[in-house]
């Protein structure tokens, strides 16, 4: 079962949720530019791109960003939170599922943020995912992205209630530590340019990923190498991923 959101909720992520992006893109560029390919690509695919805070910050520094998600509610957010560089060609944000898509074009940086992969339904989808990016990525380029650990999805076994001045959510999270997947229900309400509020209802789920597995895949997919980190520090490497509640994930394309 794929997820894609409706048509208010991008609007609530775009105004709480988009915390996470704005903090790890300084990261993120910052390992990229360490990196050797960085002088001569600045390209970058943002995977389940959401409504755009990261392509925002990439493309203020004058990368060439394309953005693809399953929601075309949360492409549009992406298209207005991005428009000046949308009308200048120097961005797109295109409609295509994670696991199995195909593109026109090849990029040094291929990033996922915010657990996005989590939300893909299983292991053969998180797998058609890796391919797929190894399609488009160039030799030597980077593909980087992070996922909610068994461990950390645990914190989802409860109920959250947010209060904004313009929005209140109830967010009702279950997770046996158990199973393969943790699930979340969040209904709230959004208040709208006129001052009245909107209901929004969303379901949603994250599954849970074997850290071992998922490092052989990739290297089983082709890719040179892969290393799990922490998002304060993406260049160390962590030796008990499973231990931390979210983990980012490194992995790197031979050279041609």
């Amino acid at each position: 079962m794929s997820q894609a959101y409706n048509r208010t909720f991008p609007r609530a992520y775009n105004r709480f949720w988009s915390a996470f992006a704005n903090e790890h893109a300084p990261r993120i560029l910052d390992f990229y530019e360490r990196a050797q390919i960085s002088r001569t690509n600045r390209s970058v695919l943002d995977v389940c791109c959401g409504t755009g805070q990261l392509a925002a910050y990439f493309l203020a520094r004058g990368y060439q960003v394309t953005g693809i998600d399953l929601s075309e509610a949360m492409l549009a957010m992406a298209r207005e939170n991005c428009a000046p560089h949308v009308a200048a060609g120097q961005a797109r944000f295109i409609q295509a599922y994670a696991s199995n898509f195909i593109l026109d074009a090849t990029f040094g940086l291929v990033v996922s943020t915010y657990d996005a992969l989590n939300h893909l339904p299983g292991f053969d989808a998180l797998a058609g995912c890796f391919q797929s990016v190894f399609r488009v990525l160039t030799p030597g380029g980077w593909f980087i992205f992070d996922l909610n650990t068994r461990s950390g999805l645990r914190r989802w076994n409860n109920i959250r209630i947010i209060e904004m001045e313009d929005m209140v959510v109830i967010d009702r999270g279950i997770c046996d530590g158990q199973s393969d997947r943790a699930y979340t229900l969040m209904t709230g309400f959004l208040r709208n340019a006129d001052g009245l509020y909107e209901r929004f209802e969303q379901f949603a789920y994250n599954s849970i990923f074997d850290l071992a597995q998922v490092k052989a895949a990739l290297l089983d997919t082709g890719f040179q190498a892969a290393h799990f980190a922490r998002g304060q520090d993406l260049n160390t490497p962590v030796e008990q991923p499973e231990r931390e509640e979210r983990i980012f994930i490194l992995a790197r394309k031979a050279e041609g």
